[in-house]
Order: structure tokens, then sequence, then C-alpha cells
């Protein structure tokens, strides 16, 4: 008895890739409102997201209220009604841009690590949406939070708006470079979630580096003073007694005296928020206006120019001589720009970051990190 075989040719199973593999960087827009519909609807049914809006406003409100009448007290000692206005302004905006700054990186900053420690990052990630999708999708939700205090505030500033002397420009520039800060600093935090796998450690690097550009780089630039403080020659338009007496002329002398060189250091405010605010959207020239938003924006371009070649110390009052001096007005272009570019790149490293370390698969994942 004969036994027949067939062979039969078996096809080797196609290789399948991860579902991330190769489109870390895909975008579509249904992926990204996809998860930010997520993140929306599960911070919405959060009763402290709203205790704290709740909050933000009550605390809002007050402190407007309270300087708004601190102003109103001051008008009789000289400040008019036009220049009520821009104080109120001011001061919410600078309360606003505090407190956001100080809110801002715990909505963003335990995404990633918290939603993988509570098993659920494995579930989107398994699916067809892309690192990039992912967290773009988390960056709007959180920046949408965000936007949301900043709404709850609009209606003290509109009231400061109310009051006049405040340029309607400047109000939608004070919007715009707000939402771009908080926009910045939510990311920052995103990639530092996805970085660090402890929510408390994310949280306290982002409000480090929140710190190190609002209160650590100013605190640096004053240190700084005494690097560029250095001895130097300049002319000087002087007399001998000071020009109080009828008698002197006055005249050009080279004195050598210790001067301090901000122009080598005032890149150390230009990252800070509000600096960034008050340059892009000052009320108007500090010369003719008390508001802090003008004052500040007047006082980082005077850091800039440095100290003048030349100056006028002949003060006489009796002298028809006109001063040859030209002090140069400082640079007026905008310093904003710097500070902004240097929020969005710290911003960018955030998103690259977070998009590299949800890239399946990990080559090489934190101690104790959880995968589903």
């Amino acid at each position: 008895m004969s036994t027949i075989t067939h062979d039969i040719e078996v096809s080797p199973e196609p290789h399948v890739p991860p579902p991330t593999t190769g489109k870390a960087w895909h975008l579509t827009w249904h992926g990204v409102r996809t998860v930010a519909t997520l993140e929306l609807r599960q911070r919405v049914r959060s009763t402290r997201w709203v205790i704290a809006l709740v909050v933000w406003f009550v605390v809002v409100g007050g402190i407007t209220l309270l300087t708004s009448g601190s102003i109103g007290f001051l008008s009789g000692s000289g400040i008019s009604r036009l220049e009520r206005g821009p104080l109120l302004f001011s001061a919410v905006v600078m309360l606003v841009l505090g407190l956001g700054l100080l809110v801002t990186p715990t909505l963003s900053s335990t995404s990633i690590n918290g939603d993988r420690n509570a098993g659920t990052l494995a579930t989107l990630q398994v699916t067809l949406l892309s690192p990039a999708e992912i967290v773009v999708g988390k960056l709007l939700a959180s920046w949408a939070a965000s936007l949301a205090f900043l709404a709850a505030s609009l209606p003290f500033m509109l009231l400061a708006l109310a009051m006049g002397g405040t340029p309607v420009l400047s109000f939608v520039l004070v919007l715009l470079l707000v939402s771009a800060l908080l926009l910045c600093v939510c990311a920052v935090g995103l990639g530092f979630s996805a970085l660090v796998a402890r929510t408390a450690g994310s949280t306290v690097l982002t409000f480090l580096t929140v710190a190190a550009v609002t209160i650590i780089a100013p605190i640096l630039f004053v240190v700084s003073l005494a690097a560029v403080t250095t001895p130097g020659e300049f002319r000087v338009w002087t007399s001998e007694s000071d020009g109080y007496d009828a008698a002197d002329e006055c005249r050009w002398e080279t004195v050598t005296e210790v001067r301090t060189h901000t122009e080598l250091t005032w890149w150390l405010l230009a990252a800070n928020p509000l600096v960034v605010v008050a340059d892009g959207a000052g009320i108007q020239d500090a010369a003719t206006s008390n508001d802090p938003l003008s004052g500040i924006r007047t006082g980082v371009r005077y850091l800039r120019a440095g100290p003048a070649a030349e100056e006028d110390r002949c003060w006489s009052a009796l002298s028809d001589v006109a001063s040859p001096v030209d002090t140069p007005d400082p640079d007026a272009s905008p310093v904003w720009p710097w500070g902004l570019g240097v929020n969005v790149l710290l911003g960018a490293a955030g998103v690259v970051t977070a998009v590299r370390r949800l890239h399946v698969p990990q080559r090489k994942l934190a101690r104790g990190t959880r995968v589903a």
C-alpha cells in the first residue's frame, strides 16, 4: 500500500508594523479633534476644574474691584479720568497673566504620564492615532482649558477698557499675546509630562521652567549688573560750577566714569512674559502716561540702548547757548518678538519631546513605567 503525500506551500505571514511606526508626525484634523474632545469631556466632568474656574473669577473680580476703588480714591491726587483706565487695565492684565502662569502648568503637566499611570494611554496608542495627533489633541485641550480662565477675566478687562484711555488695539494685542504665551506653557508642560514618569515631577519641572523666564532671568540680570559695570571715557557738556553761575561757560570735557552697559544683558529680560505683553501691547508712551505696561516697555528699550555716548550736565538756566548734546531716543524696534520667539522654542521643544516619547515601539522606558 503506497502513501501519497502532497507538498503544500505555506506563504509566510506578512509583517504588520506597529500602528504608529513610520507615521509619528502624521496629522489629521479628525484625529486631533478626537483626542481633544476626549480630554475636554474628561475635564468638564471634573468638579475640581469647575471649582478652580469659579475661584479664578471671584479672585480676579475682587482684586479688580479693589484696584478700581483705590485708583478712584487716588484720582483726587492728580490722576485724571483718562489715566484711571490705563492704570486699571494694566493692573488687570498683570494679574491675569501672573495667575495664568500659575494655573496653566497644572493643566498639561500631568496629561500624558497621568494617562499612562491610569492605563488609558496605551488604548490611544494602539489605535490608528499617530503620536503627533495624540500630543496636539492634548495640547489643544489644555490650551482651551487655559483660555477658559482667560475668558472668565474678560468682563473685568472690558470694564477697564470702558473707563477710557486704553486703545482697542492694545486690548486685542493683549489677548493674542497672553493666549500665545499660555499655549507655550501648555506645550512645555506636555513635554515634561511625556518625559517624566511621575506627575509630581513633571509639574515641578514645568513650574521651574516658567520661573526661569519670569523670575530667575530678571534676578540674573540684576546680579550681572556688576559684571557689566566698567570704567570708560565719554564726552560731557559741562561747566566748572555745574552751570549755576551766569559767568560760567559750558564746554566739552572728556571724563572717565563707571558706567553700566545694560545693552549686553538686556536679553535676559526679553523672554519674560510680562515684558512680552507690555512691549507688544503698551498702551502709550511712558513719558505721557503712568501705566505700568508702558513703563515696562520704555524701560526695557532704554536698557537695550545702554548708556549714551554723550551727556548734558550744563544745567544753567541763564545760558543762551543751546545744548549741542544729541540724546538719541531708545531703539524703537520691538522687543516682544525676541521674547515670544524664546517661549515658542521652549514650547516646540516640549511638543517634539512628547511626540518622540509616544512613538511605538519605544526602545527604552523609565523604570516602573506602566505600558497598559
